[in-house]
């Protein structure tokens, strides 16, 4: 009976074990990784801090694209999933988000952010991870250059400032004739400092002179005593290359000062708060490089002012145009590579040629620029009108 008793539980044990065998088999099939049935994109943005209007308008504009695309059916039969992480406009912050968004999310390229410093302050460990990072808005050279070499996962969707620095330069010289300028930057911002190089360069190239360079640091508010010490030099224009909060407070403590004169900037002015803070009045007179303007009729422009107004109650900004841009692509790139393999996309961003964008045709440089038009916009009763335009 005992050996019995053995033989039945020996035999019992053994089909235990060949179903733990074959369970195990089976498991090892059934716990592969499904297929995923989104594609996910990354946004590292300045949701909160000290310009996180930008931030948001540019994620606006992205989220806008995907919807669109996704509406349509998807990229290769699967639907976009953007996933956004807040940088807190603060450089040590998006590079803790990107981290997030590429080792924990899973993403296969990254949007953003907004400003160069912040950026800059990614591309190491996108380059690490072999991640592509596609900037919207993001004007520093460096930040698709470093020393000569050109950074193979770091791409750009707007003009850099080299352009948009000559273009200001150009405009006080020809159009204000302009022959002295006062340059007062952000020394916290590698996106001020770049853009008072070239524009300095470009304006005593062509015969000016700059009888000023004072600088200030981001959330500082009392500007009095600076703007006294360049009122004094007598420049005949300011060029104030920064981000809306500071700009708006310079131009309405200049004008009390008594400051008439032009005051020019570029990109970084382009936020309805910028009225907010200096008001409507002190603003004219004042002028601004930009990507587009959302009075341009050229129909691809009005059809998107039209969707973007449609989806969220207000006239686009530039940056969400340029959002909106850089969502177009992505997608054309995930489309011609034909996979959501961040290498392939990062192959396919780079070949990006003649592709249509809501602010005009764009083709990316062997530096990974785009190479597009800029317009001029004046500032009238807190209004801003399209001035002219300039191309490459």
């Amino acid at each position: 009976m005992t050996k019995k008793w053995l033989t039945f539980i020996s035999l019992a044990v053994a089909l235990t074990m060949l179903a733990g065998l074959v369970a195990g088999c089976g498991g090892s099939t059934s716990s592969k990784p499904a297929e995923s049935k989104d594609i996910k994109i990354g946004g590292n943005y300045e949701m909160t801090g000290g310009i996180a209007n930008f931030g948001n308008q540019t994620a606006n504009g992205i989220k806008l694209a995907f919807k669109e695309a996704n509406a349509a059916g998807g990229v290769l039969g699967k639907q976009l999933t953007f996933i956004v992480a807040d940088n807190k406009s603060e450089p040590a912050e998006a590079a803790n988000a990107i981290t997030k968004l590429i080792t924990q999310d899973k993403v296969v390229a990254v949007l953003g952010p907004v400003s160069s410093s912040n950026v800059l302050a990614t591309l190491q460990i996108a380059q690490d991870n072999k991640v592509p990072v596609l900037t919207a808005t993001a004007t520093n050279p460096k930040v698709t250059v470093d020393n000569g070499k050109v950074r193979p996962y770091a791409f750009r969707a707007c003009f850099i400032d080299p352009f948009q620095g000559k273009v200001m330069a150009d405009f006080a010289s020809k159009s204000v004739k302009a022959k002295t300028a006062a340059i007062y930057i952000d020394n916290s911002s590698d996106y001020s400092k770049g853009l008072a190089d070239v524009f300095e360069a470009s304006f005593t190239q062509a015969g000016g002179k700059v009888v000023a360079k004072e600088s200030f640091l981001q959330k500082d508010t009392d500007f009095k005593a600076t703007l006294t010490k360049i009122k004094a030099t007598n420049p005949e224009v300011i060029f104030i290359p920064a981000y809306y909060e500071e700009v708006g407070k310079i131009v309405k403590q200049a004008r009390e000062l008594g400051i008439n004169i032009p005051l020019l900037g570029t990109d970084g002015w382009d936020d309805s708060k910028l009225v907010d803070i200096a008001g409507a009045a002190p603003l004219n007179n004042g002028f601004f490089s930009n990507h587009y303007s959302s009075q341009d009729k050229d129909p691809n422009i009005v059809k998107f002012v039209e969707a973007y107004k449609k989806e969220y109650g207000q006239e686009p900004s530039a940056l969400a145009a340029l959002g909106y841009d850089s969502g177009i692509m992505i997608i054309d790139a995930i489309k011609r590579a034909g996979s959501a393999d961040p290498a392939k996309i990062r192959d396919a961003l780079e070949q990006t040629k003649n592709l249509q964008v809501s602010t005009g045709i764009l083709t990316l440089d062997a530096n990974h620029n785009p190479v597009k038009s800029a317009v001029v916009i004046e500032m009238k009763d807190g209004k801003q009108v399209f001035k002219e335009k300039i191309n490459p």
